[in-house]
């Protein structure tokens, strides 16, 4: 399997801000590929280099096999992109938007005319295609800003956080769609997003937070790395508790957001001997195999959306 997209020490900066630092991963050809990371951890930026909408301040990425920034144009013939905010005209029908597109893309006559009668029906649109997209659902607004960037055939689809704004039930049609397409077409398709659940959908993760590269690998690898179980204990004294079990019984444990938490091979063996010797200071004890959460954590040494609200707020870069 061939690496369609290389990213080599990419870094940006906006003035003083670090945004991005020294980031390196490669994409599959034919993976589906997900950007993970809070809010501010770094994905929008990388998403506006790889789509060469923004140079960037060190290091490279190349797509197709062509330097992002010298190349833009072949960059940009081998893509399709899929941005956050809605790019679609409300009072255009969605036949309409894609026949407009289409021609922005150097589509005419039959070719143009047969590449978007297959793609309605392939994206279920079909019998909605003469509607103003005024009148779509969200989840069907965003199957046609889809349909819109595979117009011209490209090896690579990038979208930016395509389920923001849509309900539980639009964002798993998103998904069956998204996996669809790939699967039908070998489409690459490399994604940003800062939903957890969703991200257990593709090959690879590439996760990051505020502007570095903490892990990259499949769920499966990723959560290897944190080990058969975790424990988290909701107590009065988080950090007098960690002391304890460390020197009581020799176990490494971390307070994270204000809870106690531990990672072991043995989970239910390690809950009997806490509750045994620290029942009194136990308010609730759970136990569960890992999760990107808990990924997130091992890797830096916060929860996930604690990183969203501190950098939303400015905090850090």
């Amino acid at each position: 399997m061939s690496d369609l997209v290389v990213v080599e020490g990419l870094g940006h900066r906006y003035g003083s801000r670090v945004a991005l630092e020294s980031v390196s991963f490669v994409v599959r050809a034919g993976e589906f590929f997900g950007l993970l990371g809070p809010n501010g951890g770094g994905k929008t930026t990388l998403f506006r280099i790889l789509t060469t909408l923004l140079p960037s301040s060190a290091g490279k990425a190349t797509i197709c096999g062509h330097d992002a920034l010298r190349y833009r144009d072949e960059v940009r013939r081998r893509i399709g992109v899929v941005f956050q905010s809605p790019s679609l005209d409300l009072y255009l029908s969605a036949r309409e938007n894609l026949r407009h597109a289409g021609r922005l893309y150097g589509l005419s006559g039959r070719t143009l005319e047969t590449r978007l009668e297959s793609l309605l029906d392939r994206f279920g649109l079909a019998d909605r295609a003469d509607d103003l997209v005024r009148a779509l659902s969200g989840g069907m607004r965003r199957r046609v800003e889809i349909a819109k960037g595979m117009l011209h055939e490209p090896s690579l689809l990038i979208l930016d956080e395509p389920s923001t704004g849509l309900d539980p039930s639009a964002r798993r049609e998103l998904w069956s769609v998204l996996e669809g397409l790939r699967d039908r077409t070998g489409v690459t398709i490399l994604l940003t997003t800062h939903f957890l659940e969703e991200a257990e959908h593709c090959d690879r993760l590439a996760i990051l937070d505020r502007g570095r590269l903490v892990a990259c690998g499949s769920p499966a690898e990723l959560k290897a790395r944190v080990g058969g179980d975790c424990i988290r204990v909701d107590c009065e004294r988080p950090d007098e508790l960690a002391r304890s079990v460390s020197s009581r019984l020799g176990i490494e444990a971390t307070v994270v957001d204000g809870q106690l938490r531990v990672e072991t091979r043995d989970g239910p063996a390690l809950v009997g001997r806490l509750m045994s010797e620290f029942g009194g200071e136990v308010r609730a004890i759970t136990l569960g195999k890992p999760t990107l959460e808990d990924v997130f954590i091992h890797e830096t040494g916060h929860r996930f959306e604690l990183a969203d609200v501190v950098n939303a707020v400015g905090e850090k870069p």
